[in-house]
């Protein structure tokens, strides 16, 4: 399948990231509150990206533009995140973010494969031509965003491992470094660590499945994910496994952490449908995080709009496999 470019939004219609930064300390600074209602967080300053990643993040020409929508503001996108490994609170990945160091990174790949192997991060992107993608990311919590993404097809990194007949999943595991990692070493902790996530090869290899190294223009921050991490867009975002170390290929469907943590709630395929509630919240609408700081209630669409995938799941009952 072959990606287009929307006519109706293009490069340009991203606002730059000096606007965005620009307008909103304004707006601060005369309004003394984040314009979404967002609480600002005290963002800290991480481990600088290597200039290898920045030059190549930076110089991504092209886009493949996925949605008609507006982008939203940088600051809400990188201030209110669900990343536990920081702590449990919207603010807490960007209040902690400085405590982690992403590089240098390597990326473990192995299980049931004829070249399994371990690459840095670098070789990860060599000779491979990172993109632009505009995605909607849509939370299990029924709140979303519109994010332009920097990176790679995760089919290109998966093929040349070369899975064998066998493989029908694929594994994926967060780091696990307790010690830069403050929600890993809580007490209060209620799900395990390392993260992990699983997807069903197919799903894994469609065109729509992505890996971002940058975000914005710039390579991603610590608490968005920082080196490399999933984008599943169709699925909720908890599927979308940040600070990726280990990929294994898989005969048997995987565990997931928050299939561990409550399988009633949270389901192994998270696809995003606003026909099944969670148990403890309707699906059908969402609070869109947009332009400007501004947050409006919309509906839900099946699979977050993406309809291309829906033949990955012909003969499937959504409701019971969800």
């Amino acid at each position: 399948m072959i990606i287009q470019h929307r006519p109706d939004l293009t490069e340009n219609d991203v606002t730059p990231k000096s606007a965005y930064l620009n307008r909103r300390q304004l707006m601060l600074a005369a309004g003394g509150v984040a314009l979404s209602g967002i609480a600002p967080a005290a963002l800290a300053t991480p481990p600088a990206a290597p200039p290898w990643l920045s030059t190549k993040v930076s110089n991504t020409a092209y886009r493949s533009i996925t949605t008609d929508e507006g982008v939203t503001d940088l600051r809400d996108a990188t201030s209110y995140n669900n990343f536990y490994e920081f702590g449990t609170g919207k603010s807490d990945p960007s209040s902690h973010a400085a405590d982690f160091n992403p590089y240098p990174w390597e990326i473990e790949v192995g299980g049931l494969c004829d070249n399994p192997g371990t690459l840095d991060l670098e070789s990860v992107l060599n000779g491979k031509r990172t993109e632009e993608r505009i995605y909607r990311l849509r939370c299990v919590e029924a709140w979303s965003m519109v994010i332009p993404w920097i990176g790679i097809e995760l089919a290109t990194l998966l093929k040349p491992f070369q899975p064998t007949a066998n493989a029908r999943y694929v594994a994926f595991e967060t780091v696990l470094r307790p010690n830069e990692l403050r929600g890993q070493r809580s007490l209060f902790s209620f799900i395990d660590y390392p993260y992990v996530e699983g997807l069903r090869l197919d799903e894994a290899m469609h065109p729509l499945a992505f890996l971002a190294v940058g975000m914005y223009g710039e390579p991603l921050p610590n608490q968005s994910g920082a080196p490399i991490r999933l984008l599943m867009p169709w699925k909720y975002g908890f599927k979308s496994i940040k600070s990726i170390s280990k990929i294994t290929f898989v005969e048997q469907m995987p565990p997931t952490t928050w299939n561990l943590a409550n399988a009633n709630e949270y389901g192994f395929y998270a696809n995003v449908n606003p026909q099944v509630d969670h148990p403890r919240w309707s699906q059908a609408t969402e609070r869109r995080i947009g332009p400007n700081g501004d947050i409006r209630r919309i509906n839900t669409r099946l699979f977050n709009g993406y309809d291309e995938v829906a033949s990955l799941y012909q003969g499937m009952d959504l409701r019971k496999q969800f």
